[in-house]
């Protein structure tokens, strides 16, 4: 496997049930991060995004929002020497206009510091699939406009390199924490033949048995993209 996707779900449910507020559920994910970025590097997965923030997370309380901006902030701070150690690059894939420009800065400099890692950490920030196929039909409509593409001319890899990060391979699997059986707009595009795998567990408590047994019952899929 080259490409894992996690949608991290479960850390408010996780504070609750404790009868913590939920930005301590969030701390506690953040804990999960560090541990399964570990699990990638000795599985030698490439590449590990997360969705850690989507478009429609705006909506939530303000307090929520701000302390989750500071969570993203200190973690950044808390782990760039781990990413060092760990030769991983920090990449954002999403609206990173829309983020206060306190974790736009701090972001930024993990990303520049990181950049000549080959083993990518992909944060969804604002991130929305729909939002990424929009803005990508965007910028084939300013092509078009300029005169420099025609329509006929776009196919199904030059839309896609008009995404985000074009340069990154589709995901191989999704893994979903928390039970819920849906994609919340995560990666729309890209997850067309990912296979995927929902397991209960909160995200503050996905260990790594939890991790080998996603990556196992992917190893017992059968990929045949429309084929037979």
């Amino acid at each position: 496997m080259e490409h894992l996707a996690i949608i991290m779900d479960g850390n408010g449910r996780w504070a609750k049930a404790r009868g913590l507020p939920r930005t301590e559920g969030h701390r506690a994910g953040g804990e999960t991060v560090r541990r399964v970025l570990q699990y990638c590097r000795d599985a030698n997965i490439r590449y590990l995004t997360l969705y850690a923030f989507s478009v429609e997370n705006w909506k939530r309380p303000r307090e929520e929002v701000d302390a989750l901006m500071k969570l993203l902030v200190a973690y950044l701070a808390g782990e760039e020497s781990m990413l060092h150690q760990n030769q991983v690059r920090l990449r954002v894939m999403g609206r990173r206009e829309d983020l206060p420009p306190e974790a736009r800065a701090a972001l930024q400099h993990v990303e520049e510091a990181t950049a000549g890692y080959e083993r990518q950490l992909i944060l969804c920030l604002s991130y929305g699939g729909r939002a990424e196929i929009v803005d990508a039909a965007k910028g084939l409509a300013k092509r078009i406009a300029s005169g420099e593409l025609q329509p006929e001319a776009i196919d199904e890899q030059t839309f896609a390199g008009h995404l985000y990060l074009p340069d990154v391979p589709d995901p191989d699997l999704i893994v979903r924490t928390s039970g819920e059986l849906r994609l919340s707009n995560f990666l729309l595009w890209q997850a067309s033949y990912a296979e995927l795998y929902v397991t209960p567990v909160l995200w503050p408590d996905f260990g790594e048995a939890d991790f080998k047994a996603a990556l196992a019952a992917f190893e017992q899929r059968n990929r045949r993209y429309g084929g037979v």
